[in-house]
Order: C-alpha cells, then structure tokens, then sequence
C-alpha cells in the first residue's frame, strides 16, 4: 500500500501556486463590486422610475407643463365632515388639466394624487363616508378613459383623510408615471 503525500514534493516550487492565488483574491476583490453593481443597476433605475423622489414646487395659480398636458391647483378645501376619526379632517383637492398629448393612457400611466406636509409625510386618496367630489370633477383613473382630447380642459380630484395637526402645512401634489422620479408639489391657495 502506498501513502500520498500531500506536502510540497522535494525541490518543488510553490512561488507560482501563491501568485496566482494573489491575483485571484486581487481579481475577486476588482469583479465582486463590478458585479453587484452592474446586476442592481436594474434594480435601482426601475426603483426610481416608480416612486415620487424629486418634488418640483409649482407656486399657486401657475399651471405647469407635466405628463404632456398643463397642470394647475384649481382649489383646497377641507373640514370636519362625513364619518372620520377624532382629530381628522376631509380634504378635496382639485386640478385643472389642459390637455397636450392626448395619449393619457401612456403619460399618464400610474397617476397619483396625493398630500404632502412640511414633516415630510404623504396621504393617498381615501373614500370617506358622506363626502364627494364636486359635480364634474374625476379621478386620475376616470380622466385616462375619458376620451380627453388636444385642447381639452378637465378637473380632476380626489379626497382625503389627514389628521389635524397636518391641516396647516398640507400640498397636493401629482405624480405620473411618465415622469417619475418627479412630482408637482402646488403651494396652498391664499388664505
């Protein structure tokens, strides 16, 4: 029976077998970050282009060129109303919409009303018992559908719950998925 001998054979060198591990490690360490930056790269460009990141403040009464039509704050209002929590205010914000680019179903895609505050917290639209949008105004999703054309001027609008100590410091803001990571945020009306 023979034994194997796993040490260096007499008069082997083993000056190769430790460069090239120097370079591997080297290589490893050049190859590791390339890698996981190139396989997230995808990741971070799809997560920019699906969340409202970079707000672009719009003063009242201006209307703004966004998602190829003109965006403008038609109006701000809120209260005590229908069936909330203690310490919540209904609010309905409004948007006057000159319509550009017809297409609403591509520039338009992921439409999102919301609030923002000065702490930097958001509202979503939310249904609230007993109260309603005005007569003529449509959500985002209605206004994709509703066959607007070049030219058109539509209202769109939408409600929500946001607690009390917010009421002062609140903005609606727009965001629209051909144009994210921006969104409009609208100065408040004048008091």
């Amino acid at each position: 029976m023979n034994a194997v001998s796993t040490g260096p054979i007499a008069g082997e060198d083993r000056q190769p077998e430790k460069k090239w591990r120097r370079r591997s490690l080297v290589a490893l360490a050049i190859l590791l970050p390339l890698t996981l930056a190139e396989t997230s790269n995808d990741s971070l460009r799809e997560w920019l282009h699906g969340e409202d990141l970079i707000a672009r403040d719009v003063d009242f009464g201006q209307a703004v060129p966004f998602g190829g039509s003109d965006w403008k704050l038609a109006d701000l209002r809120g209260g005590k109303a229908g069936r909330l929590p203690d310490h919540a205010f209904a609010v309905i914000a409004t948007f006057s919409v000159k319509i550009g680019d017809p297409d609403l179903q591509k520039q338009w895609l992921g439409c999102k009303l919301m609030l923002t505050d000065a702490a930097g917290r958001r509202w979503l639209p939310d249904a609230i018992s007993g109260v309603s949008l005005p007569a003529g105004v449509m959500s985002c999703t209605s206004a994709i559908f509703s066959s607007a054309r070049k030219g058109d001027t539509i209202t769109i609008g939408d409600t929500f719950i946001v607690p009390e100590d917010a009421v002062k410091t609140i903005r609606p803001a727009v965001g629209l998925g051909s144009e994210r990571p921006w969104f409009l945020r609208f100065q408040r009306p004048p008091k």
